[in-house]
This record gives C-alpha cells, sequence and structure tokens, in this order.
C-alpha cells in the first residue's frame, strides 16, 4: 500500500528530519534525491531557506495590504501602518475549517492580487486625469493608452510596454496567492502564536483608532482596502444610474423647436471657425514659470491681429476632465451636455442631440467641415457632429514625419485647411471644426515655425523633428516636461494667429479654446480645469453681441474673468447669435 504523504498544513515546521520519513526505509540508503535529499544533507540552509521565503511572503502580504492608490502616497510611514483587512483575513483562514482552508487561501489571494493591480492601475489615472479607474466607464480608455504608447515610442515600445504590464498584473495574482497560502499553512503550524498575534494586533488597531494615533499625517490604523472596495462598489451604482440620468438630459434642449431660419443669424455669411488647442490650460497661462513667455505671445498675438483689423474678447470654461480626454471635452463643448465620461459619450454619440456645428448645417448656410490630424481611423462620429466632410491625418496631403502623438504639425494642419477649403474662390460660408494636436502629450519633439511658403507637402518637418528632443529624455526631469509643455504651446498659439493674419478676412470669426488641463506634473498637482476660450473677430458687429459676457478684451482671460461649465457655451452662444429682441 503507496505511503500517504503528509498534511502540508499540519505538517511540523521542520527540517524534514524525522516528522514525515517512512520509519521501515533503510538508512544506509543514502539521502532522497532533490530538494528532500538536499534538505537532509543541508538542514541549515533548507531552513534558512524556508524562513526567508516565509518573511518575504509576508512582506509581500503586508506591502499588498497597505498599498496606496495614488504615486503621492508611497512614503516609508505608509507600510508602517496595521492593516485591518489583514488581522481580519488572518482571524478568518485560522477560524475555516482545515477541508476548506486552503480553497479559501486561494481565493483570497488571488482577489489581494486584483485589488494590488486595480492600485497600481489607479496610480496611472490620478498620474493623467487626475482620479481613479472608472470599473464601469474606463475600459476604453485603455485601448486609447496603448495607441498613445504606440505613436510617443512606436510600435516595439508599445509592445514591450504591454507585454510588461500584462506579465507583471499575472506575476501579482500569483505572487499574492502563493504568499497567501505559505503564510496560511505557517500559522496552521503555530496556531496558539499566530491566535495571540491576532488578538493583539486586533487590540492595538481599536486603540489606535480610538486614540486617533498617527505617523506623520497618515492613521496607524489603516483600511485603504476596506475604502477602495466600498467606493468602487459605490462608483459602479452611481455609474448605472448616471446612464440613466444622462439619458433623460440629453432628450432636452431648448433649440429643438426652433425653426432654422431664426439658428444663428447673426453670423450669416460669415466664416466660423471652432477651433481646439490641445492641453492649453490655465496653467499655461498663470503659473509663474510659463507666465511670462505665454504671455508675451497672447500680448503680441493681440497686438498684431489688432494691426490686421481683428479684435477679440477672452473667458474661461470649466472642462469636465483633466489631462486627457479631449473627445469629452470636444463633445460637451458641442453638444451642451456634461460628457464627463466614456459611457456618456457612447450614450450621446449614438443619439440624435443636436450640436454646435451640426446646427450650423441644418441652417443649410454654411458648408461644414472638420480638420482632425490626430484621426487615423475612421472616424462615424463626423456624422453625429454635423460634419459634410472630414479631413484627418491621411487627407491632408501630409509627407512629413510624426512628432510622438501628433501625426501633423499645427502650421501644416491650418495650411491643409486653407488649400483645401478655406482659400477656394468659388466657395460659400464655412463652418470649421479644426483641432490642433501639436500641444499633445508627450511634448517632444515640438515643431517650430516655418516660412509658410516653404511648408509643401510636409517633408520639410523631418529636419525640424531631427532637431527636436527625445520624449524620453525629456520625460525624466518633471521641469523638462514643463519647458516642452510651454514651447508646444507657444507654438500652436503662434501658428493661429499667424494663420488669421496671413488668411483671415472681414468674414472670419474664430473661436479656440484648450480641450483640459495638462497632466499634473505641469499643474504641479493644481485641482483646477479651467481653459481659455477666446473669440476673434474682424466684424465689430459680432463681438457686440457678446458684449454682457464680461469677457477681457484681448487674447487673454483676466484672472477674475467668468467662468462658465463647458457645457453652457453652446447655448449662450446660439443665444447671442440668434435673433435679436427688441
Amino acid at each position: 500500500m503507496p505511503r500517504q504523504l503528509p498534511d502540508p498544513e499540519t505538517e511540523s515546521d521542520t527540517d524534514g528530519a524525522g516528522s514525515g520519513e517512512d520509519s521501515g526505509r533503510d538508512s544506509s540508503a543514502g539521502p532522497r534525491p532533490g530538494w528532500f535529499g538536499r534538505r537532509l544533507r543541508h538542514p541549515r540552509g533548507a531552513r534558512g531557506v524556508s524562513v526567508g521565503t516565509s518573511v518575504l511572503a509576508g512582506v509581500l502580504v503586508a506591502g499588498a495590504l497597505l498599498l496606496p492608490n495614488r504615486l503621492d502616497g508611497l512614503t516609508f510611514t505608509t507600510f508602517l501602518r496595521i492593516p485591518a483587512e489583514g488581522i481580519l483575513l488572518a482571524g478568518l483562514l485560522l477560524a475555516v475549517p482545515p477541508r476548506g482552508r486552503r480553497i479559501t487561501a486561494v481565493a483570497a489571494g488571488l482577489l489581494l492580487g486584483l485589488l494590488t493591480v486595480l492600485k497600481c492601475v489607479d496610480m496611472g489615472f490620478y498620474s493623467v486625469l487626475v482620479r481613479p479607474f472608472n470599473l464601469v466607464m474606463d475600459w476604453g480608455l485603455l485601448g486609447g493608452a496603448a495607441d498613445f504608447l504606440r505613436e510617443s515610442f512606436g510600435r516595439t515600445g508599445e509592445l514591450l510596454a504591454l507585454t510588461a504590464a500584462v506579465l507583471l498584473a499575472a506575476a501579482v495574482l500569483l505572487l499574492t496567492t502563493l504568499a497567501l497560502v505559505r503564510l496560511t499553512g505557517l500559522m496552521v503550524r503555530h496556531r496558539q502564536a499566530a491566535t495571540r498575534s491576532t488578538l493583539v494586533l486586533g487590540t492595538a488597531w481599536i486603540t489606535c483608532v480610538t486614540l486617533n494615533l498617527q505617523i506623520g499625517d497618515a492613521p496607524i490604523a489603516s483600511r485603504v482596502n476596506t475604502v477602495i472596495v466600498n467606493n468602487r462598489i459605490e462608483q459602479v451604482r452611481a455609474g448605472l444610474e448616471d446612464a440613466r440620468v444622462f439619458r433623460e438630459e440629453t432628450a432636452v434642449d431648448a433649440f429643438a423647436d426652433t425653426p432654422r431660419d431664426q439658428l444663428l443669424t447673426g453670423l450669416r455669411g460669415k466664416d466660423v471657425l471652432f477651433t481646439f488647442i490641445e492641453s492649453y490650460g490655465r496653467t499655461a497661462i498663470e503659473d509663474p514659470a510659463m507666465a511670462p513667455r505665454i504671455g508675451t505671445v497672447l500680448k503680441e498675438g493681440t497686438a498684431s491681429l489688432k494691426a490686421a483689423g481683428f479684435e477679440a474678447r477672452s473667458g474661461w470654461l470649466r472642462s469636465p476632465v483633466t489631462g486627457a480626454g479631449s473627445w469629452l471635452c470636444h463633445t460637451t463643448f458641442l453638444s451642451g451636455l456634461w460628457v464627463k465620461n466614456q459611457q456618456r459619450y457612447r450614450t450621446v454619440t449614438s443619439s440624435d442631440r443636436m450640436t454646435l456645428t451640426r446646427y450650423f448645417r441644418e441652417t443649410g448656410a454654411w458648408r461644414t467641415v472638420g480638420v482632425v490630424p490626430g484621426v487615423r481611423y475612421a472616424w462615424p462620429e463626423g456624422r453625429f457632429f454635423g460634419l459634410n466632410h472630414v479631413y484627418d491625418s491621411t487627407h491632408l496631403g501630409y509627407h512629413g514625419p510624426y512628432f510622438s502623438w501628433t501625426p501633423v504639425p499645427d502650421q501644416f494642419s491650418l495650411e491643409a485647411f486653407d488649400r483645401l477649403e478655406f482659400g477656394r474662390k468659388d466657395r460659400g460660408p464655412l463652418m470649421a471644426e479644426i483641432i490642433l494636436a501639436s500641444s499633445h502629450n508627450p511634448w517632444a519633439p515640438v515643431a517650430h515655425m516655418l516660412d509658410w511658403k516653404d511648408l509643401g507637402d510636409g517633408s520639410v518637418f523631418h529636419r525640424v523633428k531631427k532637431e527636436g528632443k527625445d520624449p524620453r529624455e525629456v520625460w525624466k526631469n518633471p521641469e523638462s516636461v514643463r519647458t516642452e509643455y510651454r514651447n508646444a504651446i507657444e507654438y500652436s498659439l503662434h501658428s493661429l494667429i499667424e494663420f488669421v493674419r496671413r488668411y483671415g478676412d472681414r468674414n472670419t470669426v474664430l473661436v479656440f479654446l484648450g480641450d483640459h488641463q495638462p497632466v499634473p506634473t505641469v499643474t504641479a498637482g493644481s485641482p483646477r480645469k479651467d481653459v481659455p476660450v477666446t473669440i476673434v473677430a474682424h466684424d465689430p458687429k459680432v463681438l457686440d453681441r457678446v458684449s454682457g459676457w464680461g469677457w477681457t478684451q484681448g487674447l487673454k482671460p483676466a484672472a477674475d474673468a467668468p467662468i462658465w461649465p463647458m457645457n453652457k457655451f453652446r447655448d449662450r452662444f446660439m443665444r447671442a447669435y440668434g435673433p435679436q429682441k427688441g
């Protein structure tokens, strides 16, 4: 009859000699082969490995339990606290009957691993979007992150990063599970000591809560995992409720019953250009390290446009997001709805909601076009936004290099717009949605202004890119990132201002704005979501219609200029440029 192997949960923690040996085995036969044989030959070494492995398992589990979900929480004192979840888990594993103990340990290890992976994902989201990962709405953003890696670091860099992420996640799940199984066996073998330790730690945790004891700013008694799980449960519930509420909001439109011949009458005969400058946020204008240079660009731009007969008015809009998510901001601005997440974006773009650009088309008085150089694939949303024709990165005639994520430099995009639409002699009034993407993260390399006559097919930008900086080098230093961000915003503003001076006329009306603030590395952690918005026009009657808005003269909004939620712009704009009463 074969010998029954000892239960690893009840086996004595010895070096292997005596407790589990076959008493009938001839001792002269020599040590067993493999690991058991080496344990018999080197008992001290084997015990050292066993103790070391147990210590590493304990450190891993404790680290996973105390790991925060924000990078700014990764401090030494964070890992000196007492995790409530660890105490409860130890008590549970000691109380579970032997038959179900291993299953419980494996399940708990997997759940702890999943929670650890979620915390790591949260760190990335907080670093870019200043919020945690949303389990209901954010899965689609992971694909966008992969696209960003590919365009910034190439296909090889993308594959390496994704492979590393998958392997790391799998390793976390495996290691937390193995570590918890090992600690469970250790606790069972030393049940009395484990029980006493659990009771002592539980008492200490309650005492720390009662006395509000802290290490620095962090309470010694930690319950970070409970808070994260509770927040996720509430997040899922709120996400499901938000979907219902937003569908109702989508159906309400103040201009749905307005006759088309009474829409936007104050702009008839004008060319209206809605232009978004990527990541152009309040930080660019007010941060002490950026304000002098950006302020000079805006001041000189105001003067040069004035010399060409243009005036400007500027204010602030509060964006629904920060760090990333340009499409959410574009949709918020144009739809008049607060599109703060991917679920809302999918809902509104699959509805018949009228956007500002779509209202222009519905009047029949404008040809509506989109210049979207950041789009590389089919873009069905163009139909939702009411665009008669869309020029993406493959239809602008550009044969130059990509600048990291940015497919086409802003100056070339604007020159292509003039060549393809704006400069045509046989056209009627135009309404255009233009996305300027050169100021998109990672802000390296950055293009610089060239003579407009030298742009050609864009091949000249190969030389410009070689003169630029490597994003991997730039991102080693936060101050370098901030400097290159400022340079990118300067380039985008110069491109737009010079375009208006070069190609604008008495019928040109430009509305340009930022979509969202840049990432926290640039904003230095500022929670503000404000972006500048400006109306430029040659005809004074256009700006007279917004004289009651309280906006600042020129391209730079004053610090105390009004701040509107971005979704309020559509209706206020349409009322301002609709039929005037009295």
